[in-house]
């Protein structure tokens, strides 16, 4: 091998190292391409977040003229699951399998779930747009199916990643935990960019036949991946098989949960971020249709750059954390980006500037990457060894509720407040349309600021964290 030869070979094995912060969490008995392809199910679960909260809503609020509120309250169902993403995990911590295993029967569970709900939703948004033979149906069957298939998605991805984060953390060493959770996490936004991508051009010509048919392309999708992502992935073991030793119950281990730490405090924080980040989840595509007129290949795009800086926070915080950064210094890192993003979407639409737009998506994503790793490997620190999936399902069932719930507001509000009527003298007038989506926005700032103030307490002295 000539010296040039060599010099390639060794710049290509350090770019890895280099430049993903996550590639040193490989070891020879977990090498990372098995790592990347047990995070596949990560990437399942981004693709059924862009249909969720990205290309449905908007086609159901704008296309198919469906109420906001209508919209947001089916997509804030799966919130009804979220609650119990701690006891999801507490039960793959404690799982006794016969064939010795623990977080893949509640991995295979979640992904029938998933593609159960995807299978119905292209019927159940046929029967609510009228199209085929749906009107001679009522109305509520079709609300009554999107709600089941929204319900039913949500309900299998939060199964998904609460056992499959935990499998994860499983399989390497605990100083290298939260790099493989942000290795998981790094690869959720990647899904939902490649996804965001994918759906954009395939939607670039709308039509309710082209929307069935992305539906049902994606749940094939998600079962293919779920598969490849689970195979000869967790050793089985004998021992567990055959163990009859008693296991803690839920409510002895959330007690030793919460007893590490400020967890109350911790878990206050990530809920208001979480709230602050996400209220806008449904209105950012609807937004920039119809107050900005953007089509509906060009909103779906925002969506990638929602991802797209998701994925750039999601890494840097990797890096610096990895080096002893603060988790929670991160975290307020993220909080500040939050509150200019907002700014910058806000005065996108007085200006006429998607351009502006975008790059407050961009920001808000950076944010909101910065923000969730960093409160994430916060909770991972206090976790006691042997409650990896209930440490995971807390962090979850917290953020995904606080998510739903924002969710659910920012469409009810935004309804709320573009349906006020002013008097003007002897005529009634009708605030703008941009009026409702606007509030929603600066409710999200004053979130963000409360979470910064809750967090504040949380932060170590800069003495006692790097950040390199």
């Amino acid at each position: 091998m000539n010296r040039v030869s060599r010099k390639l070979i060794e710049t290509w094995a350090n770019l890895g190292p280099r430049y993903l912060p996550f590639a040193d969490v490989a070891t020879a008995e977990v090498p990372l391409s098995q790592l990347l392809r047990l995070s596949l199910f990560q990437v399942s679960v981004g693709m059924a977040l862009v249909l969720l909260v990205g290309t449905i809503n908007r086609v159901m609020i704008v296309e198919l003229g469906v109420s906001a509120s209508l919209v947001a309250i089916m997509i804030s169902l799966p919130v009804i699951v979220a609650p119990f993403r701690a006891l999801i995990g507490h039960s793959s911590d404690t799982y006794r399998s016969a064939l010795g295993w623990k977080r893949v029967p509640f991995i295979w569970r979640g992904t029938m779930i998933q593609f159960g709900g995807l299978a119905i939703m292209p019927f159940a948004l046929l029967a609510l747009s009228g199209g085929g033979n749906a009107q001679e149906w009522p109305a509520w069957v079709g609300q009554a199916g999107a709600g089941l298939a929204f319900f039913l998605v949500g309900a299998g991805l939060h199964t998904i990643q609460t056992a499959g984060l935990a499998l994860a953390t499983d399989l390497v060493s605990e100083e290298s935990q939260p790099k493989v959770v942000g290795l998981m996490y790094v690869m959720l936004l990647f899904g939902t960019f490649v996804s965001a991508l994918v759906f954009g051009w395939a939607l670039a010509e709308f039509s309710p036949l082209r929307l069935v048919q992305v539906i049902q392309a994606a749940a094939v999708v998600t079962m293919v991946l779920n598969i490849i992502a689970l195979w000869k992935q967790e050793p089985r073991s004998r021992k567990l098989a055959l163990s009859t030793a008693p296991q803690p119950s839920f409510r002895d281990s959330w007690n030793n949960f919460t007893e590490h730490g400020r967890a109350l405090r911790r878990l206050t924080a990530i809920g208001l971020g979480t709230m602050a980040f996400s209220m806008q989840d449904i209105l950012l595509e609807p937004y920039g249709g119809q107050i900005l007129e953007m089509s509906v290949s060009a909103t779906t795009r925002l969506t990638a750059a929602l991802a797209l800086g998701g994925l750039l926070g999601f890494g840097h915080a990797s890096r610096v954390l990895s080096q002893g950064a603060d988790p929670f210094r991160i975290a307020s890192y993220g909080a500040g980006i939050g509150v200019p993003a907002f700014m910058a979407v806000i005065f996108s639409a007085s200006l006429a500037s998607p351009i502006l737009f975008a790059f407050g998506a961009f920001l808000i994503g950076l944010g909101g990457g910065l923000f969730s790793h960093g409160t994430l490997t916060a909770t991972m620190n206090h976790a006691p060894s042997d409650q990896r999936g209930l440490a995971l399902g807390a962090w979850g069932a917290v953020q995904a509720t606080a998510a739903g719930v924002a969710v659910s507001l920012g469409g009810v509000l935004r309804d709320v407040v573009s349906g006020i009527t002013v008097v003007r003298g002897d005529s009634v007038v009708q605030v703008s349309p941009e009026s409702g989506y606007v509030f929603v926005y600066i409710l999200e700032i004053i979130l963000m600021l409360a979470a910064l103030s809750v967090m504040a307490p949380l932060i170590k002295p800069a003495e006692h964290s790097s950040l390199h």
